[in-house]
């Protein structure tokens, strides 16, 4: 019935709110990932420095920690600095790099012809110039890889909304359907799964645009480096 949908988005929980929050803070991380991810993967992949596959190596090992390892000392260090309760811990780290996209978007760029960089230089472009007109753009399988990725992860990320945030309004999907299910859903089944339905329903639309980009830049990224 597609009465249960309207019902059960509007008659429980404040869904539109939670919708926003999460709306909200995923194209954040999504933005933060790809400008911060780029750039160190340009750094790892095209320039040249001292040390330089040291530190490519170093970010790779972090991937190594199991998240089980982090999330207590994360929570501590976020409580004292007093970024409990807010989207803070949620929306900074994404700004600071993520070590499986800079692997995927070093490994990509590496494929790219040097002579781009070289023939750029010539003209007098900087590094960044290279960056942003001949590399990125020449990039957009890699780059739609970790918008789905970082869609999917942000947008279904369950555990660390539940640690951090403890207002009501700022509450994100994911843990407002679980709070939907354990104070409704026994009694009122058909709109639980009504709601988890429209919760999913981005996940399958950005997958279903980008699925071609996505599978290209998986197939390209696994080729190159």
């Amino acid at each position: 019935m597609w009465s249960n949908f309207i019902r059960g988005w509007n008659d429980f929980l404040p869904f539109n709110r939670f919708f926003l929050n999460t709306t909200i803070i995923t194209v954040g991380n999504i933005i933060g990932n790809l400008i911060s991810c780029s750039l160190a993967a340009f750094a790892f992949a095209r320039l040249r420095a001292r040390g330089k596959n040291f530190f490519f190596i170093l970010v790779l090992a972090t991937m190594l920690l199991p998240q089980e390892v982090t999330v207590i000392p994360q929570y501590v260090l976020f409580s004292r600095i007093g970024w409990s309760d807010t989207w803070l811990p949620l929306m900074v780290p994404p700004w600071f790099g993520w070590p499986f996209f800079i692997f995927l978007l070093r490994q990509f760029f590496m494929g790219i012809p040097r002579e781009l960089d070289e023939a750029a230089r010539l003209d007098g472009a900087s590094s960044l110039r290279i960056l942003w007109n001949i590399i990125l753009p020449l990039s957009k399988p890699a780059l739609a890889t970790v918008v789905i990725f970082g869609f999917i992860g942000n947008w279904n990320n369950f555990l660390y909304p539940l640690i951090y945030i403890r207002t009501m309004d700022k509450q994100v999907l994911s843990v407002a359907l679980n709070m939907f299910r354990g104070a409704y859903g026994a009694a009122n089944y058909e709109y639980m799964m009504a709601v988890a339905l429209i919760v999913l329903l981005p996940v399958l639309l950005v997958f279903f645009f980008g699925q071609r980009l996505f599978v290209r830049g998986i197939t390209l990224t696994g080729l190159k480096g």
